[in-house]
């Protein structure tokens, strides 16, 4: 469901002005970027002067809603207008700063004697010492009784302290994930609505109090009760995508797999051409085939590995393509792994509901493609839960899972996801129930429709995206946690990967072979796609995977073959890889949830641009001096602002807030206006372990060879020119508001 804006502010915006004013066109670097003008880069580098006069109200939980605009696209849902009211931010008249200083934590390190005056009589004195004197007692007597019903306030428990987050990830045990797990299995072959409905229950029974059903009546790519089939003209067999014959009972062989087998929102009907073997589909796999035959309306025989499949598709469309025939090579599948006559299931959605976008060699051998699915509109299930922060409610982290959408697509491995953020729900509701609080608000989520292109979080986030624009803190993403046991594979923004380094040699113990793991920017699959590619958000991710056979095994995982829970069990049977995983998440989330300082590092950011840079072909020179530029500016603020803020003797509550607010922004320059199919929008991320340098210029470079034109690498040279001057101008402009904002108010 996309978003259905409307054309004029409605009166609550109206009234409110933020106290944000975007930088004139005039103070921006040369070369600054024309995308960071439109809506998808808001709360970029061009918001960071405040004006601390004017009113100012954040916009907290009680505009975490949908508008009616949008009520239509709901189905049945247990809080149709997400009302999420219990959870408001704190709302003052005077500015966001100027609030802080108002704050109860911080008023007994910034109180001011009130104004004595000498022309009060004795009267008057007297007056005021009785009615403070019963005052006084009035509030001793009801502090006593509230004192006895009420918990110690979360500021006094330091709950950025280690010796907390020790006592609250020992609570995760493999045996209790284990026992989610197991119990979660019951639900594998109900519908999507109600094992969302179940998850709910179940967080609910942990002790989460806040938590609801979101729905989403949105466009699905079902199979249609007949399997797809591939047909050779010359001696007329036919058989299942899997490999099988047709002529088989199908009642003798794995009919869901067979009926699973297809490639969602794939064009349909039949097409009978020549099969062409491509490869990887590589640019020099096809411009080896394109030298020797033309592939005009042709059927691509595809493997899957290497690049994006959307990416690969693209190109195949490009050169004349008619259709393609996709498998997996054994070669490329790790030893452990057996998907011999194993059908597989692939999503041609690049994200969200596609019925509203942005609201998400074998030579001469004919064969004929049967295409058959139906489009229909069905209801997929997001389950939203809340631990509220106690000092930054209006700041939010992130934690998603997934759930089973329309079994049996990906058979049980959503158990996994789903026992291990549960698990963590467990062990931080317990500690709530002692009176703690995190500082920030912690939301869990549950997505559906993840299969058919990320869906659910899609969805979601569109409908929110303004608030999720300005709050969101970080996204912790728990797709997919245990798809091996051999290595540890931890994924970072560059903002994130030192936080993520350090929690990985704290919690990692010798059998679950943590030890060696490097931390690394590179493109996951899962619901994070949204905050990263869209929102700007720094996000995380720890996983087990099995040592790669080939490096052309990268992208595999966007193939869904059925996983059964037998494998799950088979590669961690004592659910100790899963406990792993939990406190490693559980780790990262309560550092960013709870520090005073957010735990983000911008010289990295820096850093990563620079490596990215190594090795390129084009413009080396003026990519350099601005990548030199930004890292300069980024070594000004870690040493002027960030050391400072992070040593309790020099903290000053106002300007850690101004900066956690720059902190959160870090990477919203760094989104390109447009990324090839598949491709990261990102362009922080690379696309996988094998290269370093920025994707979108490495695509223009390929592109280049196949279309013999340099245009397309002088706009994607333009696009990584104007996001890196843009976050040096975000830098720079952080400094300046600390030193002239503040200077002015002293």
């Amino acid at each position: 469901m996309g978003e259905n804006e409307p054309s004029a502010p409605g009166p609550a915006q109206q009234d409110k002005k933020m106290a944000y004013h975007k930088v004139n066109a005039d103070q921006r670097a040369q070369g600054h970027s024309p995308y960071l003008d439109n809506d998808e880069l808001q709360a970029t580098a061009l918001e960071l002067e405040w004006d601390m006069e004017k009113e100012l109200e954040e916009p907290g939980f009680d505009h975490f809603r949908l508008d009616s605009a949008v009520q239509h696209h709901l189905g049945n849902s247990q809080s149709p207008d997400l009302d999420l009211e219990p959870i408001q931010a704190s709302s003052s008249p005077k500015g966001r700063f100027q609030r802080l200083q108002e704050d109860p934590d911080y008023i007994s390190h910034y109180t001011r004697q009130a104004p004595k005056s000498n022309r009060c009589s004795f009267f008057r004195i007297l007056k005021v010492f009785c009615t403070a004197l019963i005052l006084f007692i009035f509030g001793i007597v009801i502090g006593y009784y509230a004192r006895k019903k009420c918990p110690s306030p979360p500021a006094s428990q330091e709950p950025n302290n280690p010796h907390i987050y020790h006592e609250i990830l020992k609570e995760i045990k493999a045996e209790n994930i284990q026992q989610i797990y197991r119990d979660l299995l019951q639900y594998t072959r109900e519908d999507d609505v109600d094992v969302a409905m179940k998850i709910l229950v179940q967080w609910h029974s942990q002790g989460l109090e806040d938590v609801r059903l979101v729905n989403y009546s949105v466009l699905l790519d079902l199979p249609d009760s007949s399997s797809n089939t591939v047909t050779l003209k010359s001696s007329g067999e036919c058989f299942y995508p899997s490999g099988q014959q047709c002529s088989r009972d199908p009642k003798t062989l794995h009919s869901q797999d067979l009926l699973y087998s297809y490639a969602a929102y794939s064009a349909k009907g039949t097409l009978e051409a020549e099969l062409v073997d491509v490869q990887y589909g590589t640019m020099e796999d096809l411009l080896r085939i394109q030298a020797i035959t033309n592939v005009t309306k042709k059927i691509a025989l595809l493997k899957l590995g290497q690049s994006p499949l959307l990416y690969k598709l693209s190109l195949l469309e490009d050169a004349g393509f008619g259709g393609v025939l996709l498998y997996a090579d054994p070669c490329d599948l790790p030893k452990t792994t057996d998907l011999a006559d194993k059908a597989f299931m692939v999503s041609l959605n690049s994200g969200g509901d596609p019925s509203t976008p942005g609201y998400a060699s074998i030579g001469k051998k004919i064969i004929s493609l049967n295409i058959q699915s139906v489009t229909t509109y069905k209801t997929i299930s997001n389950v939203i839960g809340y631990l509220k922060g106690a000092v930054f409610p209006d700041r939010y982290i992130i934690i998603g899972s997934h759930h089973s959408s329309l079994n049996p697509y990906g058979g049980q491995g959503w158990a996994s996801s789903t026992a291990v953020i549960t698990a963590l729900i467990q062990a931080l509701t317990l500690k709530a129930k002692r009176g703690w609080r995190p500082d920030r608000t912690i939301v869990f989520c549950s997505w559906g429709g993840t299969a058919f292109g990320n869906i659910g979080s899609y969805e979601w986030a569109e409908d929110l995206k303004r608030v999720l624009q300005r709050n969101v803190v970080a996204y912790v993403s728990l797709h997919d946690p245990v798809r091996g046991n051999s290595t540890l594979h931890p994924v970072a923004s560059p903002s994130l990967q030192q936080l993520a380094a350090e929690s990985q040699s704290l919690n990692c113990v010798e059998k679950t072979r943590c030890p060696g793991s490097n931390v690394s920017s590179v493109q996951i699959q899962g619901d994070s796609d949204y905050f990263i590619n869209h929102l700007g958000v720094p996000a995380t991710q720890f996983s087990y995977e099995d040592i790669k056979t080939s490096e052309n095994s990268s992208f595999l995982s966007e193939a869904l073959f059925p996983v059964h829970a037998t494998k799950t069990e088979e590669l961690d049977p004592s659910f100790s890889l899963h406990e792993t995983i939990a406190k490693l998440t559980g780790q990262v989330t309560l550092k960013i949830a709870n520090e005073p300082v957010l735990p983000f590092n911008a010289l990295d950011i820096a850093l990563e641009v620079q490596n990215s840079l190594k090795g390129d072909e084009v413009g080396v020179p003026q990519l350099l001096a601005v990548a030199s530029r930004l890292r300069d500016t980024a070594e000004l603020f870690q040493s002027d602002e960030m050391r400072p803020a992070n040593d309790p003797k020099e903290r000053a509550p106002v300007r850690v807030r101004m900066l956690n607010d720059v902190l959160q922004s870090l990477e919203k320059s760094f989104l390109v206006h447009q990324a090839p199919p598949g491709l990261y929008r990102n362009i922080l991320y690379r696309l996988d372990e094998r290269t370093s340098q920025f994707s979108v210029l490495l695509e223009a470079l390929e592109h280049c060879k196949l279309h013999q034109s340099n245009e397309t690498i002088q706009a994607a040279l333009s696009e990584v020119l104007n996001s890196i001057n843009s976050a040096q101008v975000y830098f720079k402009a952080g400094l300046d508001v600390f030193e002239t904002t503040l200077a002015g108010k002293k």
